[in-house]
This record gives C-alpha cells, sequence and structure tokens, in this order.
C-alpha cells in the first residue's frame, strides 16, 4: 500500500545536501536492499519509491547492512508529488537527449528518480524535471549499480571527496585490516 507524502528538507546545517532517492515501482526486493546498502554508504537522506511490486516483495531481506533502520523506505503514490521542498527533480534513465553523468553538474539539494529495470520513467515526469541524465554505458545497468555508478559521481564531484584512513578503519568489514607497505 502506498501513500501520498510530501517530504521535509531536515537541512541538517548551512552546508549539507539533502539526497532523496526516488525509484519508480522497482521489481526487485533484492535491488532495493542493494540501493538501500547505496544510500547509506553514501549518506543519503531518504529513499522513496512508487508503484506496487516492491511491497509485495519485501519479506526478503536484502539489506546487508540494515541502511533501512537509519534512512527511511518510503512507499508513496507520486514520486513527484513527494519531491522534498527545495530539491530539483533529476530523471536518471537511457533516455534521448539527456545529459551525459560526466558532463552533469550535480544540484546541492536533489531528488534522484531512476527508472524500473523491465521499463522506463514515464514521460509526464520527464517533463517535469529539472534535468535528465544518463550513464554512458554500452547496454544498460541494473538499478542498485546506476544508483551505485550516479552516489559516487555524485560525491567524487563534491568538496568532501577526500578521504583518509580513519574513513576506511570506519567503513571496511572487520575481517580486512590489511594496511599498504610504506
Amino acid at each position: 500500500m502506498t501513500k501520498k507524502i510530501k517530504v521535509p528538507l531536515k537541512h541538517k546545517n548551512a552546508e549539507s545536501a539533502e539526497i532523496t532517492l526516488g525509484l519508480t515501482d522497482p521489481k526487485s526486493p533484492s535491488n532495493v536492499g542493494a540501493v538501500m546498502r547505496a544510500a547509506g554508504c553514501y549518506q543519503v537522506d531518504s529513499v522513496l519509491y512508487s508503484g506496487v511490486r516492491y511491497a509485495r516483495a519485501a519479506k526478503f531481506h536484502t539489506d546487508t547492512q540494515s541502511a533501512s533502520k537509519k534512512i527511511p523506505l518510503i512507499g508513496v503514490e507520486s514520486l513527484v508529488e513527494s519531491l522534498p521542498d527545495g530539491s530539483k527533480l533529476i530523471c536518471v534513465d537511457l533516455i534521448e537527449g539527456a545529459v551525459p553523468l560526466p558532463a552533469f553538474i550535480h544540484p546541492k539539494n536533489a531528488m534522484y528518480v531512476f527508472g524500473p529495470e523491465d521499463g522506463t520513467i514515464s514521460q509526464a515526469v520527464i517533463d517535469k524535471a529539472d534535468a535528465v541524465v544518463y550513464i554512458p554505458t554500452n547496454g544498460c545497468m541494473n538499478l542498485a549499480a546506476t544508483v551505485n555508478v550516479l552516489l559516487y559521481d555524485r560525491l567524487a564531484k563534491s568538496a568532501i571527496a577526500i578521504g583518509d584512513d580513519e574513513l576506511i578503519r570506519k567503513s571496511r568489514d572487520t575481517n580486512n585490516t590489511v594496511k599498504v607497505k610504506q
């Protein structure tokens, strides 16, 4: 069951950005779980989904880092009507006339809408988008892979893209204690 909501921006502080992911009728619970993992890795604020397919299959646990305990995963009637105040609507799909991701400049506050793996984002949503972006690949990637590439591109182009050993220690698996020889 989906509900109609309006997601307000949280504005943690003046410098922080608000990132929302919108999934158009995702069909695979494993892909939604992988999207939630990416959302946790890249500090996404919320994930919205439309349609009924995911809700029917949500009993399968694929969010291996339990990101959904920290990041809201919300079923909505309309992704466009749920656009957080102050966010730009960015559609990400293989759409003719779209901007290639390497040339795209990410807005500070954005809701990135992704199409389903067995379809595309509707023309009505594309027409309301502030930008339409595609990842220039030969063939199409699955939903989770597309989300990861988009979020990595956003991070790589941002001022916070530089990490350090503390970030590595905090992020890696407990079985990984390998170091680069000095």
